[in-house]
């Protein structure tokens, strides 16, 4: 009779390096998984701002069977994500409503939302010298670039200037 040599369980190498290979498949998958989910799961709280210009569901809770709060239909519209679960993400609207999107309606590119009850001036540079090209009214909403010294770079479609952070909700740290 032949032997295949291999001795029973626990008596030779080959369980021994079993148990290794299938050690370093689970670490290596652990990290895999780690590493991705920790690549969709940014620190919180982070700005992030409405993909498209189509309806977007805030709902009650993470789940699509949650009842529907709010339908939002501004691209770029500025959302703070305080927490996320899943493909979802808790956010405040800039009026403070808080609910769970889906995270593939959000981006991380970043949207500015004109707050007060007056007008805010569009200037050319970051100074409130600067001349004035636009008065852009409360709610307006646009992308922001960098904010310097008080002021942001902000684009409403084809039009772009400079707008002071304290009237745009989305700027600075969330």
């Amino acid at each position: 009779m032949r032997s295949s040599g291999l001795k029973p369980w626990g008596q030779g190498g080959y369980h021994k390096g079993m148990f290794r290979i299938r050690h370093i498949a689970a670490l290596t998958a652990m990290l895999v998984l780690g590493t991705s989910l920790a690549a969709e799961d940014p620190k919180v709280p982070y700005w992030a701002s409405i993909r498209k210009d189509q309806p977007v569901n805030m709902r009650v809770g993470p789940g699509e069977d949650y009842k529907i709060l709010w339908v939002y239909h501004r691209q770029h519209l500025p959302m703070k994500v305080l927490r996320t679960k899943e493909g979802w993400r808790l956010v405040q609207d800039p009026d403070g409503a808080r609910g769970w999107m889906l995270s593939q309606f959000l981006t991380r590119d970043r949207g500015g939302y004109v707050t007060g009850k007056q007008p805010a001036d569009m200037r050319e540079k970051g100074e409130a010298g600067a001349k004035l090209l636009w008065r852009l009214s409360p709610g307006v909403v646009g992308l922001l670039g960098d904010c310097k010294a008080g002021w942001c770079e902000f684009s409403v479609g084809p039009r772009s200037g400079f707008v002071e952070q304290a009237r745009l909700w989305g700027a600075g740290e969330p």
